[in-house]
């Protein structure tokens, strides 16, 4: 019994333990990621404005353990990627930042890549998608994004997720720009309403943790 457990606990431990990584983006910034798991299905995550690649460490984990390789990234200009050419800082060159990221899971492997993207991120998401090769991104899952873009443009596979009581800029619910957004994407699709008012990676902290987690499993796994 002693044994099994001991085997148990360093498995958990080293699927885990992350490795630290570094790419660079077309345009010259340097990307740093944390890598977890290994498997031919990448899921890529993407924070929000208030966050970070390290934000992702639980969600990573448990996305890893279904055998998908997770990769967690710092988006130019936080936590540790600050390496770059001047001037290139800016939100219309985020999108080669995920896209650098998508080649980088590739030429290690991965045969499918798929983006969770929060709030903001889930709007690079959207602009990585526009701008990506046929097939370079597999699925996508909206986690409280702005839903800005062009809905007719998004045919790949998505999830769209919100809480119900999610307030946007001028107080406006940010279900009412997402509804609209997914009613006039193509299929294949799905909209994901929790209850609540915790915006995007908040919801994690929320007691819905658990049901928004199951629901990116069974959808990256579908």
């Amino acid at each position: 019994m002693k044994t099994l457990l001991t085997v148990v606990l360093f498995s958990a431990l080293t699927l885990a333990a992350q490795e630290p990584v570094r790419f660079t983006a077309q345009d010259g910034w340097n990307i740093y990621g944390d890598l977890y798991g290994k498997g031919p299905r990448a899921v890529l995550l993407v924070h929000g404005g208030r966050f970070n690649k390290a934000s992702w460490a639980r969600q990573a984990v448990a996305i890893a353990r279904e055998g998908f390789t997770v990769l967690a990234i710092d988006l130019r200009g936080v936590g540790m990627s600050k390496e770059g050419p001047a001037g290139r800082r800016n939100d219309i060159a985020m999108p080669l930042d995920l896209l650098a990221a998508i080649r980088f899971l590739q030429g290690n492997g991965a045969k499918s890549v798929a983006i969770v993207g929060a709030s903001m991120g889930g709007n690079l998401a959207e602009e990585a998608f526009r701008v990506s090769k046929p097939g370079e991104i597999d699925r996508i899952v909206f986690l409280a994004h702005g839903a800005f873009g062009p809905p007719q443009a998004l045919k790949v596979k998505k999830l769209f997720v919100v809480a119900k009581d999610d307030m946007g800029p001028g107080n406006v619910p940010r279900l009412k720009r997402i509804q609209i957004q997914y009613d006039q994407s193509p299929d294949p699709k799905e909209l994901l309403v929790l209850d609540g008012d915790a915006h995007a990676q908040f919801l994690f902290e929320t007691n819905q943790a658990d049901r928004l987690l199951q629901a990116i499993l069974k959808f990256l796994n579908n």
